[in-house]
């Protein structure tokens, strides 16, 4: 497949249409007498490169974004999505046959229901791109089996504007790609069958980042030993609930049992009081038992005889008078005596009283020193639910770290039975068969144009994401001299059409190449040389001062740019 045309128009109608043809086509940079600021670098040249690469599927992105900074230009952004910019590449399987299959890819900068990625006159706008690349695969690679790899992933080595891939002549594709991926885009690229590892191998990664991402707090024996405890803390706070002796009434309990001592004390104030009348009232007694007169009568008398002798006036004996004085104090005896039964009484019936109430009391204290509490019952709920909801965090992390474990086992076991054969002295025979296939162009094309053999090999390596072994390319010079990366690059991409078109595979027929004046200009005329009558299409870019003298021509070059007429002319038509 090769490259007819690319178009670019806007609203006010075409502004570019480049030709291309088979050999070298030059996209040049003519700006002379460049100040520091203008470098020759801003006035199109890559984009054409990149505007091809948006019409086989890349990200619109790539065209207002600075390499660099990464930062998007406004100018052009604005102008292509306002101007309501259409870029219309054509394919053709054979630029030597007028009636020869076409591929018409016409892309624009809009969104939504205005968002152009047609493909022979049918839009395929989805958002994701995916319709669209897969249509462009069916087209271009041909009808295939397996998915893998992708048909951006298969035609990144013929499209080179980035750094990336001007500086690397394998390692086409994003940092992030797996060593699996590679091996699949590389078994494919030399034309070996095989079944698609890098899927399986891509699952097992993901699920052993996984697991260690559940492990990376608590490990997986940890997190055992972590459930066990809590499995024993939960049965013994189970039991605790289990022996708990709940006092339903034990807040009337309390309040008969604070009863019961008011009483109590109240009793006991009232036997006090009574024993102490009583105390008081013997005292009193014991007092007047004392006045009763117990003198000698008969000195008394005779005192009392000599005063009646002389007092005329005494009626009453000696005798009469003392009786009376005793009679008095027996009867205030028995008058303050008189409230000692009832208060002893009273007492006994008060100490019966006092006797029941601190049975009573005692029996409420022992009833509400044995009963636990709601209270009691509301904590060791709060311990059992704390311990349910960590062992519930915890079976739930197991149960994660086992399943992901299992799908490990089962992929590993499913893998393992691919790579019984995929890693066999046969297959491996195989590999080497095709390489040595491809390493007959590689080393004639670059002996051709470096005087330097080079040549691709592979060799079986450790994964470690996965585990697992991979096939993994890589080139070498095989006179281990000081040939330049970029020529090894172009020898690549050169002996792969050449090879894939012996081994009748499917491939672009174009290789697209930016800053092509980093290439001694005696080696671009050896290229362009080189490819003459074969069915290859170089587009390159290059400054006009490193262009060599030899190719400065209309049938070499396809398009000439400049600081006074850029590849969007956008300054000429606003």
């Amino acid at each position: 497949m090769f490259i007819k045309t690319l178009r670019i128009d806007d609203i006010k109608g075409n502004i570019r249409k480049i030709k291309f043809h088979k050999g070298i086509n030059l996209i040049v940079d003519e700006t002379v007498n460049l100040t520091k600021k203008e470098t020759g670098n801003n006035v199109g040249k890559t984009t054409v490169l990149k505007l091809i690469d948006f019409c086989l599927g890349a990200d619109a992105k790539i065209i207002f974004t600075d390499d660099e900074s990464k930062k998007e230009i406004g100018l052009i952004k604005d102008y292509l999505t306002e101007n309501k910019v259409m870029i219309t590449l054509i394919l053709k399987q054979d630029l030597d046959e007028k009636e020869s299959e076409e591929i018409v890819i016409e892309r624009n900068f809009l969104q939504r229901n205005q968002k152009v990625m047609r493909i022979n006159g049918k839009n395929y706008p989805k958002k994701d791109g995916k319709e669209f690349e897969n249509v462009l695969d069916n087209l271009i690679i041909g009808e295939r089996q397996q998915a893998e790899p992708s048909f951006r992933q298969i035609i990144a080595h013929s499209i080179r504007h980035n750094d990336d891939r001007i500086n690397k002549t394998l390692k086409v594709l994003s940092t992030f790609t797996s060593k699996a991926q590679y091996e699949i885009l590389y078994l494919f690229l030399f034309g070996i069958s095989s079944k698609d590892r890098s899927k399986i191998l891509k699952k097992i990664s993901t699920e052993k980042e996984f697991k260690k991402r559940i492990e990376k707090k608590r490990s997986k024996n940890e997190l055992e030993l972590s459930l066990a405890m809590i499995i024993d803390t939960i049965e013994k706070f189970e039991l605790k609930k289990g022996s708990l002796n709940i006092n339903h009434n034990y807040e009337a309990d309390l309040r008969k049992l604070n009863e019961a001592k008011y009483r109590i004390s109240k009793t006991s104030s009232k036997i006090s009081e009574l024993s102490l009348r009583k105390k008081i009232i013997l005292e009193a007694e014991e007092e007047l038992i004392s006045n009763k007169s117990d003198i000698d009568l008969q000195q008394l008398k005779l005192i009392y005889k000599q005063a009646s002798e002389n007092m005329s006036s005494l009626h009453k004996t000696f005798e009469e008078l003392v009786a009376y004085h005793n009679n008095m104090i027996v009867e205030k005896i028995r008058f303050i005596t008189q409230d000692i039964p009832e208060i002893e009484g009273t007492i006994s019936i008060l100490n019966d009283d006092l006797k029941k109430l601190l049975m009573e009391e005692k029996t409420l204290t022992t009833k509400i020193a044995k009963s636990d509490t709601f209270k009691d019952l509301e904590l060791i709920i709060t311990e059992l639910n704390e311990n349910y909801q960590r062992k519930g965090e915890i079976e739930n992390s197991l149960t994660q770290i086992n399943e992901v474990e299992n799908k490990i086992v089962s992929l590993e076991e499913e893998i393992s039975s691919i790579d019984e054969g995929f890693f066999s002295d046969k297959f491996k025979e195989k590999i080497k068969d095709q390489l040595v296939k491809f390493n007959k162009y590689f080393s004639n094309v670059s002996n051709e144009l470096y005087g330097e053999s080079y040549g691709i090999s592979y060799d079986v390596n450790l994964d470690k994401k996965t585990g697992k072994n991979v096939y993994v390319f890589d080139s070498f010079n095989a006179n281990s001299s000081s040939g330049k990366k970029q020529g090894e690059i172009l020898c690549f991409d050169l002996a792969y059409i050449l090879f894939a078109d012996d081994e009748d595979l499917p491939v672009l027929h174009f290789i697209l190449n930016d800053k092509k004046e980093l290439m001694h200009g005696n080696q671009l005329i050896k290229v362009s040389d080189f490819i003459k009558g074969k069915n290859i299409q170089l587009i390159f870019s290059i400054l006009k001062d490193k262009l060599p003298e030899e190719l400065n021509n209309d049938k070499n070059i396809i398009l000439r740019l400049s600081q006074e007429d850029k590849l969007f002319r956008i300054e000429n038509r606003s």
